[in-house]
């Protein structure tokens, strides 16, 4: 490398989880996710591979809207908590607001990994990801938790990530994507269906 020229940082596999069910200025969630997507390849990078949309019942139960979701693989130098504000404005252009956890919402968008990135450390996200479910909905971190502390709970997750990277490996928990959604119920599944017209996954 010659001298005096700083060494780039390398590109790593950002994925983000999209998720909606109020209608935003861009129309309804659909539309909202696929405006998402541009300015994520926009502001963060290339868009690597493209799931399908999804809906999704909304959680908890009866608590609204149905959901759409999607996931995507981003070709990325930014850092993790750069990416996780670029996120935010997103979220922000589009309405979102911040009022109540797991509560419906123009547009979600969550990191859910970097590479093999974890943060803040291994023990932190261990802990996170063992809390009880009666205490997820009270609390959240103060900080960015990579891998997503519930990635491996989330059917309305793992299902559109299947299009997208099913040979990630979670980097403490050692499985893949595919390996994470086998594990889950079959009844959690079958919850997650394409959207009508969705035809296969998009990608590079």
């Amino acid at each position: 490398m010659p001298q005096g020229r700083p060494e780039q940082t390398p590109p790593l596999l950002a994925l983000v989880a999209l998720g909606g069910n109020l209608p935003s200025p861009e129309g309804p969630p659909e539309a909202t996710l696929r405006r998402a997507i541009t300015q994520i390849a926009e502001e963060i990078g290339v868009i690597s591979r493209e799931s399908r949309l999804f809906r999704t019942p909304c959680f908890p139960a009866g608590a609204g809207p149905d959901y759409v979701n999607a996931a995507v693989g981003i070709t990325t130098r930014m850092p993790a908590r750069e990416i996780l504000a670029a996120l935010h404005k997103i979220e922000i252009r589009h309405g979102r607001e911040r009022k109540q956890r797991w509560g419906m919402r123009t547009l979600d968008l969550d990191l859910i990994a970097l590479g093999g990135a974890v943060l803040p450390d291994p023990a932190t996200q261990a802990a996170w990801r063992a809390l009880p479910p009666d205490l997820q909905q009270m609390r959240a971190p103060d900080d960015l938790v990579l891998p997503h502390p519930r990635l491996q709970d989330r059917a309305f997750v793992l299902v559109p990530l299947m299009d997208v990277a099913p040979d990630w490996v979670h980097p403490l928990l050692g499985l893949s994507v595919a390996e994470m959604t086998a594990r889950l119920p079959a009844a959690d599944l079958a919850e997650v269906v394409p959207l009508a017209g969705e035809g296969a996954p998009a990608g590079n």
